[in-house]
């Protein structure tokens, strides 16, 4: 594979990336009748991405991926880009600043070129970085490289704490996540990666809720991210307490920030812990390697009112109940976690959380192993959305990945799209039907005369909600590496109300 090479300084990381915005329609004047229109749904205008710093490693070798797929509606103007968070994103120097003779930077104070800038819809471009000094890494797009802009970053360690395969999607940047599934244990490294994009600072509290419920820490609050930088927090540090399991609660008081945990074991391994999806009463995990050696469900419900909840597994038959482990507590404001073994037994599954009586609002994660003795290696599953009208994966290579979806209420029918290739190659598509209940493993398909690395596109065509994830595989030294991405929906497009009237000339 032909990859272009990064240039990328040191630097401390997080993730982050969102948004999409489109203007709405002035509301009917006081005293009008006229019915709303029904909204249309149109793509989103500019996105913005934030990825993690890979890792402190000098054995790391990190890959990127970004991908923007085609959209009705778009238009031909627009541009993706990702540059080094500690960069300034105005090209224009601060007041105060000598802007030279030409009137801007000059020498040492001129930015830096992105370090990748995809060419076209359609089509994944690829970055490499090798050691522990690259970056967390700050991205925008507009116009048509908006809607449903992916970028996955893809960490290789060959030895020392944390080895094996590391993935996480760059993501969204926000001001309220949870993290079930960290720890302070003994053999855990884990860390809090804060990414401010803004111009102003962002200050964030860290809250830690162990077995009995919230640890005490003055040191967690208010932590202040700079502007466009990047801090990482490491866990032990704001708690003396050791904690095999941990949720994690990141408030941002002012500004917004993206933020993941990088969870780093000295026997079994790491990966990187991405948020739960929001508190809900009913929750979906999907895409339990059927090979795992042990699975580790970590919940917990933000408020005062106990949860009760139904474990149920998806498999490619039908639900299972776990047996043992029909039901769990969860205390209100302790995080409970649940050792569900080898619950998988050799298929496919995903796990289905739902309320046995009152909805309480829970967060929840997956801890999962591989491997057997010293050849262990660990990824984590947070609950996620559903794929939705799109879902988009990056970094798909054509062997060591498995793509899985399941359908925890009716039966649905998805189109799997495989893209052209990162260096050659044409896209490909598939129908699937995933039964009602039932989780299916599928290979993914791959481009005609693929080269390099592509992205998928799942888009749910009929049916009911579809949850999906993408494993990625690797062999190090007889370690089963491994990482887990879910597949939200990219909210490539946003509901925008039609206006009655053409208000374009308010404008002028």
């Amino acid at each position: 594979m032909n990859r272009t090479t990064l240039s990328l300084i040191a630097g401390t990381t997080a993730l982050a990336a969102v948004t999409g915005f489109a203007a709405l329609s002035a509301p009917d004047a006081p005293g009008t009748d006229t019915a709303a229109k029904a909204a249309a749904q149109l793509p989103v205008e500019r996105t913005s991405l934030l990825c993690p710093a890979p890792s402190t490693s000098d054995l790391a070798e990190t890959s990127y991926t970004s991908f923007t797929p085609v959209t009705k509606g778009t238009g031909s103007g627009g541009k993706a880009e990702l540059r080094q968070a500690d960069e300034e994103s105005a090209d224009a120097p601060a007041d105060g600043e000598d802007k030279g003779k030409d009137g801007g930077k000059s020498g040492e104070d001129e930015p830096a070129k992105p370090v990748l800038t995809p060419k076209e819809p359609g089509k994944p471009v690829t970055g490499d970085s090798s050691g522990g000094d690259a970056p967390a890494l700050v991205g925008t797009a507009d116009g048509r490289f908006a809607p449903g802009w992916t970028v996955q970053e893809t960490t290789e360690v060959a030895a020392g704490t944390g080895r094996g395969l590391q993935g996480v999607n760059c993501t969204a940047p926000d001001t309220d996540f949870w993290f079930p599934g960290a720890s302070t244990d003994a053999d855990r490294t884990d860390y809090v990666h804060l990414t401010n994009p803004d111009d102003s600072a962002a200050v964030v509290d860290i809250e830690l809720y162990g077995k009995d419920g919230v640890l005490k820490s003055e040191v967690g609050e208010g932590i202040t991210v700079p502007p466009h930088s990047s801090e990482p927090v490491l866990l032990s540090t704001l708690t003396g307490e050791r904690q095999t399991n941990l949720t994690v609660h990141v408030n941002v008081r002012s500004g917004r920030v993206g933020a993941a945990v990088q969870a780093l074991d000295d026997k079994l391994g790491g990966d990187w812990l991405a948020a739960s999806t929001d508190p809900s009463g009913s929750l979906v995990l999907p895409g339990i390697p059927k090979d795992a050696t042990s699975v580790r469900l970590v919940a917990l419900t933000p408020g005062d009112a106990d949860a009760d909840l139904k474990v149920r597994l998806a498999s490619p038959s039908g639900p299972i109940t776990p047996a043992g482990h029909e039901t769990v507590h969860v205390k209100g404001g302790m995080t409970t976690a649940v050792d569900l073994g080898d619950v998988t037994r050799g298929e496919a599954g995903s796990l289905v959380l739902t309320p046995t009586d009152r909805s309480v609002p829970v967060v929840a994660a997956l801890r999962v192993v591989r491997g057997k003795g010293d050849k262990q290696e660990t990824a984590f599953i947070p609950a996620t959305r559903p794929v939705g009208t799109r879902a988009t994966s990056a970094d798909n290579s054509g062997k060591g990945g498995t793509l899985s979806l399941t359908a925890p209420g009716a039966a649905a029918t998805v189109k799997v799209t495989a893209s052209a290739g990162s260096e050659g190659g044409t896209p490909v598509s598939k129908s699937y039907t995933i039964k009602a209940g039932t989780t299916q493993d599928i290979e993914p398909p791959a481009p005609g005369g693929l080269k390099g690395t592509y992205a998928l596109t799942v888009e749910t065509v009929s049916g009911g909600p579809v949850y999906g994830a993408r494993t990625l595989t690797a062999s190090e030294d007889g370690v089963p590496a491994f990482t887990v991405q879910t597949l939200p929906d990219d909210r490539g497009t946003v509901a925008v109300p039609e206006a009655d009237e053409d208000l374009s000339v308010l404008q002028k």
